[in-house]
């Protein structure tokens, strides 16, 4: 169902204070800062009219300035991304229909995974919430369940019908193949998020359900409470996807740009 085009924002979190990695969206990557890096990847997107980072420190709102980005001061009191994004809304004059929130160092998603989001949206006012999800490949599921059996607790998989409504989300490897040579494929799911403004506004009123207290995995208070979300199929086009979790992860993530190139322009 087409629509108007509808106000779409992307906010972007950023807080400076990690047990990991204090000040990790001010590091250094090939000589720009991490925070600056996600702020292009986002201003390279299509149909949105507006990108702001949410922080709570005012070094992270200084950078932003220099760099020629919008930070908005929130709450040290935001418990997490979701909130933070909400906590946005309140201190800007532009009220968007569609919010997405972009992880301050998801410094490796490409645009065209954004992109996708916002077109699924913007395309289908019927949709309440949008993730995105890649089909692995088999190396990539046996890789996986190698990785959970030794304990590792990223990695987040996803189900879902025929009209790509997600049904549900684990850290486990779902759905469970039993000795099958035809078994179905396996989604990863990729931690970002599109939603209608009173979504947003209703998810963080709710209390987490015990599904997700079991998981750890926010996106199913969405659906304990019967709000749908549509998974949106992508693929990395040859790229590879790393998560920048501690400094050392800073070097791979360099080499994986000399490599691969950058995923914008940044001049």
């Amino acid at each position: 169902m087409a629509s108007a085009h509808q106000q779409t924002a992307i906010i972007i979190p950023a807080r400076y204070g990690s047990s990991r990695f204090p000040g990790k969206p001010m590091a250094k990557i090939a000589g720009t800062a991490m925070l600056e890096r996600v702020w292009r990847i986002a201003k390279a997107v299509e149909r949105v009219d507006a990108v702001y980072v949410a922080t709570d420190d005012d070094r992270i709102a200084k950078l932003v300035t220099d760099f020629g980005g919008e930070a908005v001061m929130t709450p040290t009191t935001c418990r997490n991304g979701t909130e933070r994004s909400l906590a946005t809304l309140a201190e800007i004059d532009v009220q968007p229909d569609i919010v997405l929130n972009l992880q301050g160092d998801a410094v490796l998603t490409p645009p065209w995974i954004l992109q996708a989001l916002v077109d699924a949206m913007q395309d289908d006012v019927g949709l309440t919430m949008a993730t995105p999800a890649v089909r692995m490949t088999a190396k990539q599921v046996a890789d996986l369940v190698a990785a959970k059996a030794d304990g590792q607790v990223s990695g987040t998989t996803v189900t879902f019908d025929s009209k790509y409504r997600a049904l549900y989300f684990s850290k486990r490897v779902i759905p469970y193949v039993r000795g099958r040579s035809d078994a179905p494929p396996i989604y990863r799911h990729i931690g970002l998020y599109a939603y209608r403004r009173d979504v947003l506004e209703t998810l963080c009123g709710l209390e987490p359900g015990p599904l997700e207290q079991a998981e750890q995995l926010e996106q199913l208070r969405a659906l304990e409470n019967g709000i749908g979300i549509q998974v949106v199929e992508v693929d990395y086009r040859g790229r590879t996807h790393w998560s920048v979790d501690a400094p050392e992860d800073v070097v791979k993530v360099e080499e994986l740009i000399a490599e691969e190139g950058e995923l914008v322009d940044l001049t």
